[in-house]
């Protein structure tokens, strides 16, 4: 459920009620009922497994109740509410692990609730990948929306650090993680990666930044060289009108708001977070936890319904994969 103030409990809800509508793959709900319960009337079963989750599914949101949260006030984020949505992730990151649930659908959370109790992890996306055995430079943050999909290179990073941070092996090792995760969750066999640059106008050639030439370059040749179709550097400002978007499956864009402005631009109510190179499907909805809305019913569910639609199909294609 994320952070039990926040609107995670509210877009849950709101996504069982469409259920029907939009066709949704049954899923459970970890965290205090209670969070439902402040935000919404529905109807709520407490279940102990998954088996008993799928059987209620159709005529009540089953929710696998940890119930540390202390007192819940919608929009008022506290330290009991961010031990709920931890505890509430180690569960369900579990449950995915051993084979009881086939994919994970996170919530927002608040990462400075979660600092304040210790949490060490730059984001969500950083904890599940250490739970599943995975380096954080082979986890990779997709941000997918029904006509765009984005790589940040590096994330939750000060602007002033990600030149220093840039190396050859770290892109490597984001766009081959980026090209499996679009041939084993999207289905697409031979997948097309277009580059931003770094500096204004892909550098101009060295005249206003190096980085390019030094780092972005010598790792396109290398994906080249092992098949992979791969174009750019490109400038970034000219990568994501309609005509541009055509000619990729995924744009790797050198840092946080480069990849995300054009993301949350076209496709804020559906843009969805999806972490690629883990063993199991992850995903979640691209917003935060919205305090100043919690409780008051204004929260607008599409993306989480499209990121509880992308896991089930992710899962899907996996398995076809596998066997």
């Amino acid at each position: 459920m994320g952070d039990p103030a926040g609107i995670g409990p509210e877009i849950i809800a709101k996504a069982w009620d469409r259920r029907g509508s939009e066709a949704l793959a049954p899923f459970v709900a970890i965290g205090d009922s209670r969070a439902i319960a402040a935000v919404w009337d529905g109807p709520v079963a407490s279940v102990a497994d998954m088996a008993a989750a799928i059987s209620a599914f159709d005529t009540a949101l089953p929710v696998f109740t940890i119930s540390d949260s202390g007192t819940i006030t919608p929009g008022r984020p506290d330290v009991d509410g961010a031990r709920c949505a931890l505890h509430s992730l180690e569960v369900a990151v579990g449950l995915v692990r051993s084979g009881a649930a086939r994919g994970l659908v996170t919530a927002p959370v608040s990462k400075a609730q979660l600092y304040g109790i210790g949490f060490t992890h730059p984001g969500q996306t950083e904890f599940v990948a250490e739970r599943c055995g995975v380096s954080r430079d082979n986890a990779v943050m997709m941000l997918a929306g029904p006509s765009l999909r984005v790589v940040p290179v590096t994330t939750h990073v000060p602007l002033a650090e990600v030149s220093g941070l840039l190396t050859i092996d770290l892109i490597l090792a984001k766009a081959r993680a980026t090209v499996r995760g679009l041939q084993r969750n999207f289905g697409i066999a031979a997948p097309r990666l277009a580059f931003a640059g770094f500096n204004p106008h892909a550098g101009e050639q060295g005249a206003i930044g190096r980085e390019e030439i030094d780092v972005i370059e010598p790792a396109i040749a290398i994906l080249r060289d092992e098949g992979l179709d791969v174009t750019g550097p490109l400038a970034a400002d000219t990568m994501f009108h309609p005509r541009a978007r055509a000619r990729y499956d995924a744009a790797i864009c050198i840092y946080h708001d480069q990849a995300l402005v054009p993301l949350k631009t076209l496709h804020f109510d559906e843009g969805v977070n999806i972490t690629l190179g883990l063993p199991i499907v992850r995903t979640s909805p691209d917003h935060g936890t919205a305090f100043a809305i919690a409780g008051r019913d204004a929260a607008e569910p599409g993306a989480m319904i499209a990121a509880i639609r992308m896991a089930a199909e992710a899962t899907d294609r996996r398995a076809v994969t596998a066997t």
